[in-house]
Order: structure tokens, then C-alpha cells, then sequence
């Protein structure tokens, strides 16, 4: 291949997307290379998963890692915003809800609306920030600990490991899908039957905060039951065989049930039927996704004996729940 000189590009882009046209002699390369050429600072596979969650589009259209470059092509790349580096976290005096600890790992409840990582806008109010805190030893421990995520509406139960030793552990039981995590969920409708929902999740193709169901996105398992039905809507268990972002949220939205009061997924509001002025009150002010991660079983990454945890919905679901009843058939 003839060599050329590479575009500069920095090796932190800017939010902004960039748009450049690459080269001619180029033509051949598969994209996830070129790509990589073009943003030095960033590795292949952080380039392959901008490509599968669609931050990349390739004259208009979304391509393939594997995608050859023909040279000419315009490629347009929206990179997404770098969180907070890890030396930067912060420890600060943040309540923590622990309901299991040792030397090895805790498991906390996440109430709504706090974020797990300090990211743009949250440097000082997160778990992240309140378990440095607590536990100063975490900072010797890749990403303080955290294994898995909530989203910051989502309430219910978050691992930590206390030791690089036991993180790497957890890791890969989460990658092994040995760890089971189970959601209650409210979602807009009536579903007569459980059922699983297989279908790959990848950055929206043009709302970039969102994600949703593309072809060519990493592979997503949710598995649901339905507990309890309401007029309008039903309560369910899910189950996931993954963990992507947003899973339960986007997969219930795409079967046509989303989450009830979520404002990313939810759609248009609608009122469960049969509601009296009191609920009606209620359901129209809960305004976070109706999702909490209840339930939690995972083997002790040292000890090795099977531990599970479980943890109420918070008083805001508890309450939607309660007024929900009135209109269960």
C-alpha cells in the first residue's frame, strides 16, 4: 500500500463529529484500521464498538468493521464524550446503602437517580466518589471497583470488588453470563405470556443519546415473565443473559411494552385505564423509568459458595405498584 500521510485527528476528539474523506490510497483497508489510523489515541476495538453502536457512517450509511475502503468515501465519526479520568475521581462524604460487605466485595443498593461514575455534569455526587470515600483502598482497584452499571433512574443492586484479584474474577463471571440479575419492571400494556427478546442493541443511528435495535449491534438476551397484570399495563421479572446498555428499556420498547415512565423509551405517556384521580396523580408524576434490580446471584469470587441478595422496590415504585393494584382485573 502506498504510503500517505495519515489526517490529523487528535487522539481525544472533540464531542463534535468529524467528517474527513479518505484517502485514495488507502483503498483496500479494511475501515476499522483506517480508522484506527485516524484516531491514534484510540484502540481497534474501541474503534469496532463505535462502529457497531453507529457513531460511524460511511457516505450516509452505517458500515461494517470489516467494511474495505475504497478511498474517497466520506466518513463522518461522533465520538462519545470521554468520562472524567480515573485519577481524577474524587473521594467525597456520599451516602452509600451497603447490604453485604467483606474483604473481598460489597454489594450496595442504588437508589434512583444517582449516577454510578463520575461523568460530565457528575464529579462529585456519585457512588464512584462516595465509595473512594469509604473504601480508600479502591483506588488501587481498576475503575474503583465497579464491575456492572445501573442506569441513573434505575434503582436496585450494584457488586464492587475490593481487590483487583476479586474484579478480574467478577468480570469474567459477568462475561461468562454466570451472573444472574433480575429486573421488576412495569411496562406499558398488557402482555398475555414471558418471552425472550434476542436482538442486538447499537447507538442509535441518529439520536445519539439513545440506543435501539441494529443490525450489526452486540448480541442482547432478555428474558421476561409476566408476575402481575394491571389494566394497561403489567408488572414483569426480567431476566438478562446480557448486560448492554439499556437493555431492559430498549428491548421492552421494542416489543411494543416499554418501561413505564421512561422518558427515553416510553414514548408518548399513556394512563393505565381504571385509575381513580389518586392514581392517575401518581402515575403521571413518576417520570424515571419503572425498573429495579431486585435480585442478584453470583458465585463469591474468593470463597466460591453461591450468594444471592434481594432488595424491595424503592417507596416512589412501591407507591406506582399500590395504586396500579386498584385496576388488577
Amino acid at each position: 500500500m502506498e504510503k500517505v500521510d495519515t489526517p490529523e485527528f487528535p487522539e481525544q476528539p472533540a464531542r463534535s463529529p468529524h467528517r474527513i474523506q479518505l484517502p485514495s490510497a488507502w483503498r483496500g483497508e479494511r475501515l476499522d484500521r483506517a480508522l484506527t489510523r485516524l484516531f491514534g489515541g484510540h484502540s481497534r476495538a474501541e474503534i469496532q464498538d463505535w462502529l457497531a453502536s453507529g457513531r460511524v457512517e460511511l457516505d450516509g450509511r452505517r458500515p461494517a468493521a470489516k467494511t474495505k475502503v475504497v478511498g474517497g468515501e466520506w466518513v463522518t465519526v461522533d465520538p462519545p464524550e470521554p468520562e472524567p479520568d480515573t485519577e481524577e475521581w474524587l473521594a467525597r462524604p456520599v451516602p452509600l446503602d451497603i447490604r453485604h460487605c467483606d474483604d473481598d466485595l460489597i454489594v450496595l443498593a442504588k437508589g434512583p437517580g444517582r449516577v454510578v461514575h463520575p461523568a460530565v455534569g457528575h464529579h462529585e455526587d456519585t457512588l464512584v466518589n462516595g465509595l473512594l470515600y469509604r473504601f480508600p483502598e479502591l483506588a488501587e482497584v481498576e475503575r474503583a471497583g465497579i464491575v456492572h452499571r445501573l442506569d441513573r433512574d434505575t434503582s436496585g443492586l450494584l457488586v464492587v470488588a475490593r481487590t483487583p484479584r476479586a474484579r478480574e474474577l467478577l468480570v469474567k463471571q459477568f462475561q461468562a453470563h454466570a451472573v444472574d440479575r433480575r429486573y421488576l419492571a412495569v411496562v406499558q400494556g398488557e402482555i398475555t405470556s414471558g418471552g425472550r427478546v434476542d436482538a442486538p442493541l447499537g447507538r442509535h443511528p441518529r439520536h445519539r443519546t439513545k440506543f435501539a435495535v441494529v443490525e450489526g449491534g452486540k448480541r442482547a438476551v432478555t428474558h421476561y415473565r409476566v408476575e402481575r397484570r394491571f389494566r394497561g399495563a403489567t408488572r414483569i421479572e426480567a431476566r438478562l443473559e446480557t448486560g448492554r446498555t439499556h437493555q431492559v428499556r430498549v428491548h421492552m420498547a421494542h416489543i411494543g411494552h416499554p418501561v413505564l415512565g421512561d422518558p427515553l423509551y416510553g414514548g408518548r405517556p399513556r394512563l393505565p385505564a381504571g385509575l381513580d384521580e389518586e392514581g392517575r396523580a401518581v402515575v403521571a408524576a413518576f417520570r424515571r423509568q419503572a425498573l429495579h434490580a431486585g435480585r442478584l446471584t453470583l458465585t463469591h469470587p474468593v470463597r466460591g459458595q453461591e450468594l444471592t441478595w434481594e432488595e424491595p422496590p424503592p417507596a416512589d415504585l412501591q407507591r406506582l405498584l399500590t395504586v396500579l393494584e386498584d385496576t388488577a382485573p
